[in-house]
């Protein structure tokens, strides 16, 4: 594992010029010590989400490719809440992707999803839990955004509602290899970006633009789109105490990158994708204008050994790992390692590795205590982090 001097190309002006001096350390000023992953349970089936519905339930949600959802009680015991089997084509990147529940899911039971159809298509739509939030029925599916599919891979497929309240979805840039179709460039495509919609202004199975998103009004732009520039990003996660937004994009040759947007962004961030990928120029492989675009704040190359398929993580807060309160959690599926990132915008942005899993990482995920879990893609396999 070789560290190495984060990209000191320009970044938003609201994260201030020390970013300039990131790195990738191997070492903490305050270690993190929890090295423990604590089994939970198993049984579960390529989980790819770890979701709380916010409700004071102590539930875990489990979103599994296979287009089911599992939920664990408090007492940790798994049984099925929602089955799209029928209308889902799980199949390598493809299949259930996304969960995320409303703000006021207590009040409301809406929930949402993001799933590849059986045409290979991206799908978000809204579903209605019955009074008690025990169960959901298909049949209340309403579809709100679709959009094709040109290849099998890089579909994205995170869904989940920021601190404003908004739904993001994340998507990838279409597939193939080396993104033949331009899209992370494209503005009038919703691909390779991050999306920002409206539920409730429209009521419920109704999905409308924010006013304010960054390219509302702008010719041959989508208005949906609130940053773009992106591969595959798998993996984004709201702080939940400062509101800031991490986004892990895996890399295609050579470099894996996490990008780190402020909550008080407006949006509108190109994070380069197919001209550079993560810190270096990719198309073409020499002389592009790194300025041109938001650097990551994380970055490590295919060669260090960290891995070669970033998986994006949280920042848990809670009590069963004290020494990882405020940090970002992250890891890499082919690898198997944990990564922990340290530091803020003023100070700078340090990470290291925490511990090697030894198994397909394909998620991370928060508790409603705020602590942090993960799971074993291959197995099902669902484990916490202890100190």
């Amino acid at each position: 594992m070789n560290p190495r001097v984060i990209s000191t190309r320009r970044l938003v002006p609201w994260l201030g010029a020390a970013l300039l001096a990131l790195a990738i350390a191997p070492l903490f000023s305050q270690p993190a010590s929890a090295q423990r992953l604590v089994r939970v349970t198993d049984g579960l089936v390529q989980p790819v989400g770890i979701v709380t519905a916010g409700d004071g339930s102590d539930r875990l949600f489990i979103v599994e490719q296979r287009g089911t959802v599992a939920v664990l009680s408090p007492d940790r015991q798994a049984t099925r809440w929602l089955d799209l089997q029928g209308r889902v084509r799980a199949q390598g990147e493809r299949g259930l992707l996304g969960l995320a529940f409303h703000p006021d899911f207590a009040g409301n039971g809406r929930v949402f999803v993001h799933y590849t159809d059986r045409d290979g298509d991206t799908v978000l739509s809204e579903l209605q839990a019955d009074p008690a939030g025990e169960r959901v029925d298909p049949a209340t599916e309403v579809v709100l955004f679709t959009l094709d599919q040109p290849y099998g891979n890089h579909n994205g497929g995170q869904i989940a509602f920021g601190p404003d309240g908004h739904l993001y979805l994340g998507l990838g840039d279409g597939g193939s290899g080396g993104d033949p179709l331009n899209a992370g460039q494209d503005l009038g495509t919703p691909l390779g970006a991050l999306l920002r919609f409206d539920v409730d202004a429209g009521g419920p199975g109704e999905l409308r633009v924010p006013a304010d998103n960054p390219f509302v009004g702008m010719d041959d732009a989508r208005p949906e789109i609130w940053a773009y520039g992106l591969r595959n990003p798998w993996r984004f996660h709201f702080d939940a105490r400062t509101g800031d937004l991490w986004i892990a994009d895996v890399g295609q040759n050579a470099v894996e990158e996490v990008n780190l947007q402020p909550a008080a962004s407006p949006g509108g961030e190109n994070y380069g994708w197919r001209v550079v990928e993560g810190d270096r120029c990719f198309d073409p492989p020499s002389g592009c204008d790194l300025d041109a675009f938001v650097a990551p704040v994380i970055t490590y190359t295919h060669a260090s050994g960290w891995g070669r398929s970033i998986t994006g993580g949280v920042v848990p807060y809670g009590d069963a790992a004290p020494s990882l309160r405020g940090r970002y959690l992250f890891g890499d599926f082919v690898s198997g390692r944990v990564f922990v990132a340290d530091g803020d915008a003023q100070a700078g942005i340090s990470a290291a590795e925490l511990l090697r899993a030894g198994f397909g990482i394909a998620t991370f995920g928060l508790d409603e205590a705020l602590d942090a879990y993960l799971a074993d893609y291959g197995s099902g396999v669902l484990y916490r982090f202890e100190d």
